[in-house]
């Protein structure tokens, strides 16, 4: 009878190994499709590894107590050839066994195991997993995990070796590469310590009319960019608490309602700062806006408007987005995005049909950590509720 592995499966995204801690059975035993025929843990959890197909133990390849690598055989089942090529695993004998002469010994098959129903995880350590020397030689180079996610790793489990990391350097000289911008490195590395938290988006629309009506009646009229943030601001004086920050078991609320705002510059974006933005009225902040967005666009941003800001706005609507999922500043929980205004169909009750309205999505980013998908959905609602009354702002 045909011979398959069984191959300790991958147990979890972030499991490299697993300790064997229970054998139920011994060689010989007799085993169903899907029964456990191991039991192994984690540092996460205890779970069982089941046999992928009825057959009998043939071998058992380890020892209890032991930890052994996600994709190391574990042991052998004897199984039928029907059980054996369903699973993908390629039967062969050196010898037809009904061809022998009479009284030859027949040897059982042995298979060589394929991808094709085996849980192999197929090179998916990636940079998951990464030694102190080649940390070292990361370190020496001035690269993180992030710029070499890529990689698929020929060790265990998937793991990436020094070997691996030098030819993938050698092979990047195959390219053309271009020197990257300070900007381009400092958003970088400011994204790359973004997500290292759990970040979660939620959006709803919100209807521009009476923003747009309130605009018009203006001397001087600011963006709608300007609008969001004013609401934003006004509804985190309310309660700032969506906007603390946790560190270790606590939540540090901001001291300030100080709300960034995003400019595009050359090769990157600038987060220029209104403080106080909950105690300003809409007209009195919209010099000092245009101001900052001149000076960001020429990067001749002062000190003061620099940092420390509890939020950022973004207005990607700009660029005919009407929805995304932008990403917090490190120091921040959260930002809120506007997408592109459009004409969309709206039920008016009063007149029993549906009428045309300018309408734009609005995207709150968050740390999932500190704010939960009510909590945001409340905060937007709040924002939402500002805008349709902008004189408030």
């Amino acid at each position: 009878m045909p011979r398959i592995p069984i191959i300790m499966p991958q147990l979890g995204e972030s499991i490299a190994e697993a300790t064997i801690v229970h054998l139920p059975f011994k060689v010989g035993d007799e085993v169903q499709a899907d029964q456990d025929v191991m039991e192994v843990e984690t540092q996460k959890a205890t779970m069982g590894v089941p046999s992928p197909c009825p057959g009998t133990i043939a071998e058992i390849c380890v020892e209890p107590q032991q930890s052994y690598p996600v994709g190391a055989v574990l042991g052998y089942l004897e199984v039928s050839e029907e059980d054996a090529s369903r699973l993908g695993v390629n039967v062969s004998s050196s010898v037809d066994a009904a061809t022998k002469p009479s009284g030859t010994k027949t040897e059982p098959a042995h298979v060589m195991p394929t991808v094709h129903g085996l849980p192999v995880p197929a090179n998916a350590g990636g940079m998951a997993y990464i030694s102190p020397r080649m940390k070292a030689r990361m370190a020496e180079l001035g690269l993180h995990a992030a710029d070499l996610a890529g990689i698929a790793g020929s060790g265990a489990a998937g793991r990436v070796t020094i070997e691996d990391l030098e030819d993938f350097l050698y092979r990047l000289d195959e390219h053309k590469q271009s020197k990257a911008s300070p900007m381009r490195v400092a958003v970088a590395d400011a994204m790359r310590r973004s997500w290292t938290r759990p970040l979660a988006t939620v959006g709803r629309p919100v209807q521009l009319g009476a923003m747009l009506a309130h605009r018009k009646t203006q001397s001087a009229k600011a963006g709608p960019a300007l609008y969001v943030l004013r609401a934003l601001a006004l509804a985190l004086g309310e309660n700032s608490a969506p906007a603390g920050r946790l560190v270790g078991g606590k939540i540090v609320h901001p001291k300030a309602i100080d709300v960034g705002f995003a400019v595009e510059a050359d090769d990157g974006v600038l987060v220029p700062v209104l403080r106080n933005a909950d105690r300003v009225p809409l007209a009195q902040l919209l010099p000092r806006y245009d101001e900052l967005v001149e000076l960001a666009r020429q990067r001749r941003l002062p000190a003061s408007a620099q940092g420390g800001s509890i939020a950022t706005i973004t207005n990607f609507g700009t660029f005919g987005l009407t929805w995304a999922t932008p990403i917090p500043l490190p120091e921040q929980t959260l930002v809120l995005g506007l997408g592109a205004g459009r004409q969309m169909p709206h039920w008016d009750a009063a007149k029993g049909q549906f009428v045309p309205v300018m309408e734009a999505d609005l995207t709150l980013s968050f740390d999932h950590r500190v704010l939960d998908g009510g909590a945001a959905g409340r905060l937007l609602a709040r924002i939402v509720d500002l805008l349709q009354n902008p004189g408030t702002l």
